[in-house]
């Protein structure tokens, strides 16, 4: 009986040990690794490039006044719409002390030559109708009492100018009223009531008073790199994206391309710019940040398949086409040269060397590994 225990026991053991050798060759054997079936496929391929860059009004411009003083009126705020020759603000003059101590001075000397002008003038005219002077002597007098006259009423006139801004003679083009030189938009009014400003003239560019815009007429500028600028020519229709503005897409027309290129980053860029058309109820603001899509290159209804299938020997491209049956483990591969053309970055066509029906080497398949945590739902 002893003997028949010691007989299982070594029988058990002997089984043990050979299940477990069994395992762990079983464990050991390396899988077969199964590859993904790609077959070339019919699409479009466009080469592109993405210029980056804003949108703003083709016609922006400054308003400055023509005369220094104060801010006194404010008749509009940014985002108004304007009219050309509008009145956007109202200027109080302030004096100069020297100039309108001057132009006073003037007005008393011209007020005296004037009535001594003017005393002149009577007595010759009385001596004229008794025959007593002659004609010449009188028109003299007549000449010089009216030239007094109109130096007083210019002197007048120059010291309305100073004090007030603008003659009565010319109300209508007083300085002292800013006025829009465009229709459009008015984009901002970096100036407030109370705001002392400048004039412009040939020392300085004087105080803005207003910034106005056609926002009916908006450009794209962006900046192109130097190794697609000789792709792109005037004329080349674009698609413009504005981050700010989700889900649309607004269309372009290239009009210009910078004939000088300008380094940044260590890359030479040139600039570019493009009428964005509109359509009715659109509106844009002045400043977004757009990215502009240009079309290179177009390919329509190719034979294309995934970049990343290609392998490359010096400048010849090949694939790996499946020579077993598409079940058959382990998957036989034949490696095929083939011709390729334009490729979109992800797809590429192929030229020659494949056919429709071709199996091509994709990637390795991932088995799908149970998620240890995953508890089955509850009723």
């Amino acid at each position: 009986m002893k003997k028949f225990f010691k007989i299982l026991i070594w029988v058990l053991v002997l089984a043990l040990f050979i299940g477990t050798l069994a395992f762990l060759a079983y464990k050991s054997k390396k899988k077969p690794v199964v590859y993904e079936i790609q077959k070339p496929t019919k699409i479009n391929i466009v080469k592109k490039t993405i210029a980056t860059g804003s949108v703003l009004p083709r016609k922006e411009i400054q308003i400055k006044p023509q005369i220094s003083g104060i801010v006194q009126e404010i008749y509009l705020e940014a985002g108004n719409s304007i009219k050309e020759g509008q009145v956007i603000a109202k200027i109080k003059v302030i004096p100069d002390m020297i100039s309108l101590n001057s132009a006073e001075s003037r007005v008393n000397l011209s007020q005296l030559s004037f009535e001594n002008e003017k005393q002149k003038f009577e007595r010759q005219k009385q001596l004229y109708e008794k025959k007593v002077v002659s004609e010449s002597e009188y028109q003299n007098a007549e000449l010089a009492f009216n030239s007094a006259k109109e130096e007083l009423e210019s002197a007048k006139s120059n010291l309305e100018i100073i004090k007030e801004g603008v003659s009565k003679k010319a109300e209508t083009a007083t300085n002292t009223l800013i006025r829009s030189t465009i229709s459009g938009m008015v984009l901002d009014i970096p100036i407030k009531e109370g705001n002392s400003v400048i004039q412009s003239n040939s020392f300085n560019d004087g105080t803005t008073i207003a910034v106005i815009a056609d926002m009916n007429d908006m450009i794209f500028e962006g900046k192109v790199d130097e190794t697609e600028v000789g792709k792109i020519v005037e004329g080349m229709p674009l698609k413009l994206t504005i981050g700010a503005i989700e889900n649309q897409h607004f269309d372009a027309n290239l009009e210009y391309i910078s004939p000088k290129g300008v380094e940044e980053n260590g890359a030479i860029q040139f600039e570019i710019k493009a009428k964005v058309s509109l359509k009715q109820g659109q509106f844009i603001r002045s400043g977004y940040s757009a990215n502009a899509d240009i079309e290179l290159e177009r390919r329509d209804s190719v034979m294309a398949i995934a970049e990343g299938l290609i392998t490359f020997s010096g400048d010849t491209a090949f694939v790996n086409i499946l020579t077993s049956d598409s079940i058959t483990v382990p998957q036989i591969f034949d490696k095929k040269k083939i011709e390729i053309g334009l490729s979109d970055g992800i797809n590429i066509e192929v030229t020659n060397g494949l056919t429709w029906n071709d199996q091509l080497k994709g990637e390795e398949k991932k088995e799908k590994k149970e998620d240890k945590n995953q508890h089955p739902p509850r009723n």
